[in-house]
């Protein structure tokens, strides 16, 4: 009854067609979950994602959750989080396929997860990093440990969109710093994001973490483009 009448003050609604939630149901409904561009490409030795970065940056293995596509469902809930901090739905998306990574053999040697890291300007600006909440719930699947104070971005960078993936790369990759990497030594780290689109993020990210001795480096995030 409680939870009748805290929705009845407090309507939780889908956040691609707006429809009223039922009690079961977290972030969508189950007719918009049902439309998801779901990747599977964790069940895929051979994905997209893992080609992204042939020759750039040695991985164990790569992934992604849905596809990304303009102007639609998963650019709808990805917007939501990263701007208008709805956190949930990092963690919808982190349980979601932390559950599926559980489940294969390849990520359940995971000893580490880190995210991709926000500069402390714009965190302070944006009051969170909307991946952290993706990692924490994927470490937790995964038993696995969780850190943000490993990989730190230490200079703020003007968006890099328009730029070629190389000028990308090294331009990004000056910004990073390891913080105590003795952490981090000796450990399958699973390097999470919100959208692999060039991949020069995540292969600059990958690089640094990967001058820690004895790492190995697999990725997973919520999306890629298509």
């Amino acid at each position: 009854m409680f939870h009748d009448f805290l929705n009845l003050l407090y309507p939780r609604l889908c956040y691609i067609c707006g429809t009223d939630l039922l009690k079961n149901e977290q972030v969508v409904c189950t007719s918009c979950l049902h439309d998801l561009p779901v990747t599977n490409y964790h069940l895929d030795n051979d994905n997209p994602v893992k080609k992204v970065f042939y020759g750039r940056v040695p991985v164990v293995d790569a992934t992604a959750l849905l596809h990304f596509r303009k102007k639609a469902a998963v650019q709808q809930l990805i917007h939501e989080l990263k701007y208008r901090g709805k956190e949930e739905i990092g963690v919808f998306f982190g349980r979601w396929l932390g559950a599926e990574l559980s489940e294969s053999e390849k990520f359940t040697g995971v000893d580490l997860v880190i995210p991709v890291p926000l500069h402390p300007s714009k965190l302070k600006e944006r009051g969170y990093n909307q991946v952290t909440r993706f990692g924490q719930e994927i470490a937790h699947s995964l038993n696995a440990e969780f850190s943000e104070e490993i990989l730190i971005k230490t200079t703020a960078t003007k968006t890099q969109t328009l730029k070629d993936r190389i000028s990308r790369w090294g331009k990004i990759e000056e910004t990073l710093r390891l913080q105590q990497p003795h952490k981090a030594e000796g450990k399958h780290i699973l390097l999470v994001d919100d959208l692999v689109t060039t991949g020069a993020t995540l292969e600059a990210c990958a690089h640094k973490l990967l001058e820690i001795p004895k790492t190995s480096i697999s990725i997973a995030t919520m999306a890629i483009t298509d």
